[in-house]
């Protein structure tokens, strides 16, 4: 009987290691994870009949103080010579991480993607963006913060009653993001 309380013990105990262990990892991702990155995340977006490649995205990653593996920030894709008045298409995003999982939620876009196999530290972040049954490779690198206050965020701030597409008829079309392969 004492073997039996003792191996139940012991399975108890590790059991409970495994469990906080995740957690602890989660944390230290999340802390990492907190931040400004840039670089190509293979990010497009269709406007008036047109694609048009981002030329680089800029992510935030601001952490809860009292969830420790979650939190808010933006998303911002840069663009040049877009025909819907701004060169950017900015979103507010919540993310947390979970069993080393990070999910991203774009709350304009009321969208989500998870991002895995990654490689994580102070001053690099790559991995694979899993968006529905697309995959897409990245590469960031660690910046200093701007501020977020000079973005107008989702649609409906931009004035498309006043963009003209190309054969100078008024157009409501939003931009679409999507992401591609490379």
């Amino acid at each position: 009987m004492k073997r039996i309380a003792a191996f139940m013990t012991m399975t108890l105990i590790t059991v409970l290691a495994l469990t906080l262990t995740s957690c602890d990892e989660d944390s230290e991702i999340a802390y990492t994870l907190e931040g400004t990155w840039e670089g190509n995340m293979y990010v497009s977006s269709t406007y008036n009949g047109r694609t048009y490649d981002a030329t680089y995205s800029e992510i935030c990653f601001s952490r809860d103080p009292y969830t420790y593996s979650s939190g808010t920030g933006y998303w911002v894709d840069h663009y040049s010579n877009t025909g819907w008045g701004r060169n950017y298409v900015a979103n507010h995003i919540e993310w947390t991480v979970s069993n080393s999982r990070i999910q991203v939620y774009f709350v304009e876009e009321n969208a989500t993607i998870w991002i895995e196999e990654y490689r994580l530290n102070d001053n690099y972040f790559k991995g694979t963006i899993y968006d529905g049954n697309k995959t897409v490779d990245f590469s960031l690198t660690h910046t200093s913060s701007p501020n977020w206050n000079d973005y107008y965020y989702g649609y409906d701030n931009y004035n498309y009653a006043k963009t003209r597409s190309e054969n100078g008829t008024n157009s409501t079309e939003k931009p679409v993001r999507f992401f591609r392969t490379k």
